[in-house]
């Protein structure tokens, strides 16, 4: 059943790739079946680790990247090739990875190979995480394909959980989204330095409001159905330095990233030079995991960057910093690098920085800038506590009031959720998943 509906789900978005995912599915099972088999034989299984690495990351690299490079390659030749990109499937990104680290442990001696094909389909195409993560590793999740209990009380959890996501994702990011879409479409020289601040700190909520809210939903789901997913945000802009906003933002693909380059290339057990080609390596393949274009390299290799220094020289120093100073810091940056994220063009992206610095002559405010950004104030707000552990504190010590009245107003709470988010998607047309293009 789960099967079914998760293939009914993905065929409803896209119906021409429910094939191309059942293929990596059988691709995928037949090798880890044949890494099993050929325990003695090391030749063997590293051609078979090949094939699996060629065939994922080449049909990855097809659908996802083709564009970049024909379109990189006309550039550099001064032509113009009006070769049209493949479609982008969604979700692609994701259970790719999901299939690479099953071959990967099965390879490596971690995990057995899963003996039925369907506990394996439903692995890899199972619908609450199928198209936007979190990416979920098969050693956590092994045992739950095979055998779960389910409860109502269970049941009550992740619907709990997949409401606060469907909140954070309808109420919050589709609200504040719309005010950095605007300023991003207006010219350069009629937006104020405070409404270039105003619009970039919308979508800095919009983008954490977007995913977490999305990854919120898939973790309670798969509670409804008796699965265990690890939490894939934790607060990550209340950070104090940017190595820990990596520890907290989508941690599902950190972790990936950590399991399966990382630590492979050598991590940090092979000197300095080398652990900088190794973070350095891990988010350039990071920018591009997020998209086929050079501002996502170069947003990827920003986070190195900075990443590097922290290791190599803030980090002892910054502890010695009071917190409001680092987070500030941690802020500051984060903010600057969804500049180099959001746009494709890196003119653009140094175009509007130069507005955030006040360095291109843009007034400070104007009364453009109060008309637009006064009425999002009680939003900007709203957002701000939200993207912080107080509201889950507060709900925590109403607990200690008189337990019915606290369950009539949780259930109240979760009452307005619903019914405000169902009105929202009723009546409004705006309703984008930022990471389902990734």
């Amino acid at each position: 059943m789960l099967i079914a509906a998760s293939l009914f789900f993905y065929a409803w978005g896209e119906p021409a790739y429910v094939l191309l995912m059942f293929i990596s599915i059988i691709i995928n099972y037949c090798i880890g079946s044949f890494l099993d088999k050929d325990t003695t034989g090391k030749r063997r299984r590293k051609l078979l680790l090949a094939i699996s690495l060629v065939l994922n990351l080449g049909c990855l690299a097809y659908y996802k990247y083709f564009g970049m490079l024909i379109g990189t390659i006309a550039a550099i030749g001064g032509g113009n090739l009006n070769t049209a990109a493949p479609a982008l499937p969604i979700g692609i990104s994701f259970y790719t990875f999901q299939a690479l680290s099953y071959v990967i442990d099965v390879y490596r001696g971690k995990i057995k190979p899963q003996k039925s094909l369907i506990l394996f389909a439903l692995y890899i195409s199972m619908f609450p995480q199928l198209v936007a993560g979190p990416i979920v590793n098969y050693a956590d999740i092994e045992s739950q394909l095979a055998e779960r209990h389910t409860t109502l009380r269970k049941f009550s959890t992740g619907l709990r959980c997949f409401l606060c996501g469907l909140a954070k994702k309808v109420l919050l990011a589709n609200n504040i989204g719309p005010l950095w879409s605007e300023v991003k479409a207006m010219p350069g020289t009629e937006i104020s330095v405070l409404m270039a601040w105003g619009g970039i700190i919308a979508f800095t909520l919009q983008i954490y409001f977007d995913f977490s809210g999305y990854s919120d939903m898939a973790i309670g789901l798969g509670k409804m159905f008796g699965f265990h997913f690890k939490e894939n945000f934790k607060y990550p802009y209340i950070s104090q330095s940017i190595s820990e906003f990596w520890r907290r933002w989508h941690i599902s693909l950190g972790t990936w990233f950590k399991e399966y380059v990382y630590i492979p290339l050598g991590g940090n057990r092979e000197g300095k030079w080398k652990l900088i080609r190794n973070i350095l390596i891990v988010w350039l393949l990071t920018g591009l995991w997020h998209g086929a274009s050079w501002n996502f390299v170069l947003w990827g290799l920003y986070f190195g960057i900075l990443i590097v220094l922290e290791r190599m020289f803030l980090q002892k120093r910054m502890k010695r910093w009071p917190k409001a100073i680092r987070l500030t810091y941690s802020l500051l940056l984060i903010v600057i690098g969804w500049v180099f994220f959001e746009f494709s063009s890196l003119t653009d992206a140094l175009s509007y920085l130069g507005i955030l610095l006040g360095a291109r002559g843009n007034v400070l405010i104007d009364a453009q800038t109060i008309a637009k950004l006064e009425p999002y104030t009680v939003l900007y707000l709203v957002c701000i506590i939200a993207a912080t552990p107080w509201p889950k504190k507060l709900a925590l010590s109403l607990k200690r009031v008189p337990c019915n009245l606290y369950k009539i107003a949780a259930n109240a709470y979760y009452c307005a959720l619903i019914f405000f988010s169902t009105a929202y998607m009723v009546g409004s047309t705006y309703n984008p998943f930022i990471y389902f293009r990734f």
